[in-house]
Formats: C-alpha cells, structure tokens, sequence
C-alpha cells in the first residue's frame, strides 16, 4: 500500500508543487497519473524514494511512514522500490547485462545468482539477445526495456515509472505498456505511472489520478484521461 496523508510540497522559492494531497494506492493496483506538465506528478514519484521530502503530511509505503526514515536508510527505502525514467539514466559506459547486475552487485547477490538473474530477466522484458551491447547501440524502446529490466529486477514491491513512453513511437510505447501491464499482473507489484498519453490511459481503464496544479482534482477506479 501506498498513501499520502494530506502531503503539501513547497519550495525555496515558495511554490507549491503539491497542496493537501490526500490517496491511497493499495497492493498490485495499477494505476496512471495523469495531468499537464508541472502539476506534480513528477514530485509524487520523487517524495515515494525520498528523493524529496514534504512540507507537510506523511507519506506510506505500507506501514512505514518514508518520511521518517532516517538518512542512512533511505537505500533500504528504495530496495522496495524500482523507478523507470523517461530519460533512461543508463550508464553508456556499461553493457546491458552490467547496468542491470548492477541493482543485485549492490544489495550483495552473489555472481552466479547475478548472471542467472540478469539473464532472466532480458528474457523476460524481451531484450536477451542485447546483453552485451551498449546503450548507445540501442533503439529507444531497448533502451527502455533495460531500465525496465533494472527496475524490475530485485522483485520490487512497488514500480514508479516516470513518462517511459515520452520518447518513444506509438508501437514501442504499447509495447512498453504491455510489458509494464504484464509485470503487475504476474509479480503482483504496484505500478503508478505518470503519463501524458491520452490514447494509453483511455483504453487501460486503470485507475486515474489526475493532478492539476498541485491538486487531485479526479481519482477514478476506471477512468479516461479526459471525461466525456
């Protein structure tokens, strides 16, 4: 379970990203956040690890309220958790296989479970004939399933995935939606998405949050990006 107990965001400069933000996201939802650029969609994702704090309200991972983690635990915050950038943030100087290894190299698996595991996993996000290759020699949508791979990998409670098909064509980005759908139906893990893609949240019939500056002004258990 995910929720945010009346949350508000300010900044130093004293704007508001978030305003009283009240939900609760429960185990294995899937779940779309959907609203114009800046409304705070990206600042929810960033609050879920801990890459930002609040200004007020708590914020729950189950029954832990994440806002109250101290900072030398923060990482074990974010071994519950996988996050999927538009922006990839792979290592270019680092294959496919090694920037996926690297989420186990660093929760101590031992090698020979890391190469079972890694192989696997390509497999499984349909990129295993690519694991030697670099990020530069990829397409955008094998970029994206790598960091899918990377996100998915340690078997995350919860997947955070921020616009992970802004940048890619029609076809690439459906089958980055399949996949992501695919994986919370069979792991089980909870997914929030934060999209613009009109076409994608309205024919999922997912649960849709629509955020606009810094409100929830809609939460439908099966909603459309736009209302009729």
């Amino acid at each position: 379970m995910v929720k945010f107990s009346h949350v508000t965001k300010k900044f130093p400069d004293d704007s508001i990203a978030l305003s009283d933000i009240h939900f609760e996201i429960p185990d294995k939802q899937f779940v779309f956040l959907v609203g114009p650029s800046g409304a705070g969609k990206t600042t929810i994702l960033r609050l879920i690890i801990r890459d930002l704090e609040p200004t007020e309200g708590g914020i729950f991972l189950d029954s832990e309220d994440v806002t109250k983690i101290p900072s030398s635990k923060i990482h074990l915050l974010r071994r519950k958790i996988g996050t999927i950038f538009q922006d990839y943030k792979l290592l270019s100087d680092k294959t496919v296989g090694e920037n996926v290894a690297m989420v186990l190299e660093a929760i101590g698996k031992p090698q020979a479970e890391i190469d079972t595991t890694v192989d696997n996993i390509l497999e499984v996000v349909g990129i295993g004939d690519k694991k030697n290759l670099f990020p530069q020699q990829l397409s955008g949508g094998e970029m994206q399933r790598t960091a899918i791979a990377r996100a998915i990998v340690a078997d995350p409670e919860v997947i955070l995935a921020d616009e992970p098909t802004g940048d890619l064509d029609p076809k690439n980005a459906w089958e980055i939606i399949k996949l992501l759908s695919r994986i919370n139906e069979q792991s089980g893990a909870t997914v929030i998405m934060a999209t613009h893609n009109t076409e994608i949240v309205n024919s999922l019939k997912k649960r849709v949050i629509k955020i606009d500056r810094g409100k929830i002004i809609k939460d439908e258990k099966q909603g459309k990006y736009e209302s009729a």
